[in-house]
């Protein structure tokens, strides 16, 4: 009887531990290279499931681009889309904000330091900022249907999770990426628990 136990018990066990490898949450860690194998940062990552979205899209990060230093801060935004974003001055020059982007067209007239704007983005796609006033000024915005979307780190990478296992799409953006769109495509089957992948992807 004891040994009978024993083995139910050990039966008992090795099934937990499977239902419990099962349940383990998809991740995907992913690194995007140049031609010559070195990182691209803030490229934006995104991942589509055949199996859809699971409900609405919320990022953890605050939906703001700062005009800071005569520049955009941060440089690049993913946002989901319908968010609105706020656009604070926290320079001492006055600065305008502009798109001629098809996802997004839109000028916003000049305003001063501690004085904010906001845009709303209802369209999937990337957005080109600038400023009338300082040319050097760009900034963009990756507007997303996906709740799995993130940008690469200084060594160009990112880790998404919480998908579900199944065939998906990954796309790759970047405003330097040699594409007409500035995107690259690949399909990719994701397995359950963690995975890695490395691509490499033409810049200018």
């Amino acid at each position: 009887m004891a040994l009978a136990t024993s083995l139910v018990t050990a039966v008992s066990l090795a099934g937990g531990a499977a239902l419990v490898q099962a349940a383990t949450p998809a991740s995907l860690r992913v690194q995007v290279v140049d031609e010559a194998g070195l990182p691209v940062r803030d490229a934006v990552v995104e991942l589509h499931s055949a199996k859809g979205v699971p409900g609405p899209i919320r990022f953890a990060w605050k939906m703001g681009i700062a005009q800071k230093n005569q520049q955009f801060t941060p440089g690049t935004l993913v946002v989901a889309k319908g968010s609105t974003v706020a656009f604070p001055n926290l320079d001492n020059v006055r600065h305008s904000i502009y798109s001629f982007s098809k996802p997004a067209r839109f000028e916003i007239d000049l305003y001063g330091r501690d004085q904010t704007r906001t845009q709303s983005f209802p369209i999937t796609g990337s957005v080109k900022l600038g400023c009338n006033i300082h040319d050097q000024m760009r900034g963009y915005i990756r507007v997303t249907d996906t709740p799995y979307a993130a940008k690469t780190d200084h060594n160009g990478y990112v880790t998404l999770s919480g998908m579900a296992s199944g065939p998906a799409r990954l796309t790759i953006w970047h405003p330097q990426l040699r594409s007409p769109t500035g995107e690259s495509k690949s399909a990719i089957t994701i397995t359950g628990g963690a995975q890695s992948q490395k691509l490499k992807v033409a810049v200018r």
